[in-house]
């Protein structure tokens, strides 16, 4: 009998042991359980002037570099952010965008910055909502003689080739901007005191436009808006890895008004305000 108890308490005490075992493993199971992480809005800006807004919006943030370029992670009123840096023209935009989407996986991009105007009815510091971009950099001419000199006027504009996902390649004149992030752009535009807030066409290239009559032919023929020197890299990056784009772009100049300013600075800081507003739209 007592050998009876001896076995029956020793079992109680092994089984005891082993459901304090599985109840333990069970915390720890759930202490160790990570929080879903959510995917960030993206803001680009090209250079320091073109992001300190958004940096003084976040507060606290942590820099990261890959290379030359710099990712600041925070947020925005709980919205998750990052901030890229992307230095300027169009090899450094797709370059620090596909860095961007490799190691931050957003959710949407927002291109933002300054720009030169195009359109006459457009004054600096106006901000242009880019429903969509194009390449003013990619043109083709006819074959001339010699001393029969360049006619750029009459250059032809070259589509972009893509290859789509499903391996059909697909020719673009110009890329659009998500409409669902054109629509909260536009949702903020009253809270803009600058300027106006319009839509229009940006055109990206790696030069820098200040004859009048080059700059007129663009609007004109191609109806851009705005130059600038990242905007379409970007658009084409984003296309090929599906993921939403939205183009902003506060003028900073215009050689077809009589504005008489240039003012890179205020343009830049006008702008990453007005895109702090835009990410809190599309964040909610």
């Amino acid at each position: 009998m007592i050998k009876s108890m001896k076995v029956f308490a020793i079992l109680a005490i092994s089984m005891l042991m082993l459901m304090g075992c599985t109840s333990a493993q069970g915390t720890s199971s759930e202490t160790n359980e990570q929080p879903e992480k959510k995917e960030p809005i993206a803001v680009q800006g090209a250079m320091d002037v073109e992001v300190s807004a958004l940096l003084d919006a976040m507060g606290d943030y942590k820099e990261e570099k890959y290379g030359n370029y710099s990712f600041y992670v925070g947020e925005i009123e709980e919205i998750p952010v990052v901030v890229s840096r992307t230095e300027v023209g169009m090899v450094n935009a797709a370059a620090s965008t596909t860095l961007l989407i490799e190691k931050y996986q957003p959710k949407a991009i927002i291109n933002q910055g300054t720009a030169g105007g195009h359109d006459p009815n457009i004054h600096v510091f106006d901000t242009v909502i880019g429903t969509e971009v194009m390449n003013i950099g990619s043109f083709r001419s006819e074959h001339l003689d010699e001393g029969q000199g360049m006619k750029p006027e009459k250059w032809i504009h070259m589509t972009t080739d893509i290859r789509e996902a499903d391996g059909e390649t697909k020719e673009y004149a110009a890329l659009p901007s998500d409409e669902k992030l054109v629509e909260a752009a536009l949702s903020v535009a009253d809270q803009y005191e600058y300027g106006e807030v319009v839509e229009g066409k940006i055109g990206s290239g790696d030069w820098w436009n200040r004859e009048i009559d080059r700059i007129q032919w663009f609007h004109e023929n191609f109806g851009t808006s705005a130059e600038e020197m990242e905007a379409f890299a970007v658009a084409q990056v984003a296309h090929v890895q599906d993921i939403p784009f939205l183009s902003i772009r506060t003028i900073s100049n215009s050689e077809v008004t009589d504005d008489n300013i240039e003012d890179l600075e205020k343009a830049g800081q006008y702008g990453a305000e007005f895109s702090v507003e835009v990410v809190k739209a599309i964040g909610k």
